[in-house]
């Protein structure tokens, strides 16, 4: 990691008797991109609140490049803010309103032209200094709200769902746009999200949580891949889950055992036969063949099944199948490949690599 900017310890907020951010430690390092992901009333924003000085703390400390900024007024901490309701002042132009700021704080105003100049460059606004925001879509609103928020130079910009009011398809293009302006201006960007898609796209690492604790910490690929529990799993990404029984572990693979087939999993450590388990496996590591002779010798996992659902999603075809102890496995298909097609009540065989069997503990 860089050097840390933002870090906290045993940090706590609780709003009578109910606990929002319940004793969290996080370290974020210089010019990262960190986002704070997790479910509705998880504590994210509670978290980011603490941050910028609009919520004390119950208990904890929050330092700032080593500093304690605990108890230090918002108006007092090198960090800017940017909602999701932009804010901007319908009476001003753009220019008025990003530079209002530096304004209040008695910039020189040569200088206030030239950064507000610098700001609507930054966010590709040129030309648009002298409208004023009601003339202005969505997406140029919150390029807006966050050259306001940038020109006063933050040490740390906080972002709480400031892409959520777009719609879907300007929601994507603002994603990768704010990420270009955040790699170029090297700053740490500390964002808040429940939207995991847009969380794995944007951040360096992600910090997710549930009921007010940090439950994993991890760039975005780690956290895929080896989720920490099966809070995680559900919530990142889709994937099947398998309840069984763990027949037997041995040093070159796990069998478990679900509905009478045998799922071949790693080798694990700290499980013991007997122990009830929940499989997970991720749609796009299943592979579809048409006979068991089709699949390669490393497919320890194959079983027959029926086509019970083909749902076509653009660049993926999305298949239900019922494999043969009745359980439903759904996996994905690139429409881009030479694989055949399969028809709802083929019969087909489905088969992944036993790496990709993940265990969870029930």
């Amino acid at each position: 990691m860089n050097r840390i900017i933002i870090s906290l310890q045993d940090l706590s907020k609780s709003f009578g008797d109910m606990i929002a951010v319940d004793h969290i430690n996080l370290d974020i390092g210089e010019g990262e991109f960190v986002t704070l992901l997790g479910p509705s009333g998880c504590g994210k924003t509670t978290t980011l609140r603490m941050i910028s000085g609009l919520e004390i703390p119950t208990s904890g400390s929050i330092y700032l490049e080593g500093e304690d900024i605990t108890y230090t007024p918002p108006e007092k901490r090198p960090v800017n803010m940017v909602f999701q309701a932009y804010a901007l002042f319908p009476h001003m132009t753009i220019a008025e309103n990003i530079a209002f700021g530096p304004k209040i704080k008695r910039w020189p105003r040569s200088e206030v032209q030239a950064k507000v100049k610098e700001m609507l460059s930054l966010v590709q606004l040129e030309g648009f200094e002298n409208r004023k925001p009601s003339q202005l879509s969505g997406g140029q609103a919150q390029r807006v709200a966050l050259a306001r928020a940038l020109i006063n130079c933050p040490t740390v910009l906080l972002l709480d769902e400031p892409l959520g009011a777009l719609d879907l398809k300007l929601r994507k293009q603002m994603q990768l746009e704010l990420r270009n302006i955040q790699k170029r201006l090297k700053m740490t960007f500390i964002y808040v999200t429940h939207d995991q898609e847009e969380a794995m796209v944007m951040s360096d690492r992600i910090i997710l949580m549930d009921k007010g604790r940090i439950v994993q910490i991890g760039k975005p690929v780690e956290i895929y891949n080896n989720p920490a529990n099966e809070f995680v799993s559900r919530f990142i990404g889709d994937a099947n889950f398998l309840s069984g029984m763990i027949n037997s572990v041995t040093d070159e693979r796990t069998l478990v055992d679900v509905s009478n087939i045998s799922i071949q999993a790693p080798p694990l450590q700290g499980f013991d036969e007997g122990q009830k388990v929940m499989i997970l496996i991720r749609p796009e590591q299943i592979t579809l063949f048409s006979h068991a002779e089709e699949a390669p010798s490393s497919c320890l996992n194959l079983f027959p099944g029926r086509v019970e659902n083909a749902v076509f999603l653009g660049p993926i075809i999305r298949y239900d199948i019922r494999i043969q102890n009745d359980q439903l496995i759904t996996t994905d298909r690139t429409t881009t490949t030479n694989d055949p097609e399969y028809q709802v009540n083929q019969t087909v065989y489905v088969g992944w690599d036993s790496i990709n069997s993940i265990i969870f503990p029930i």
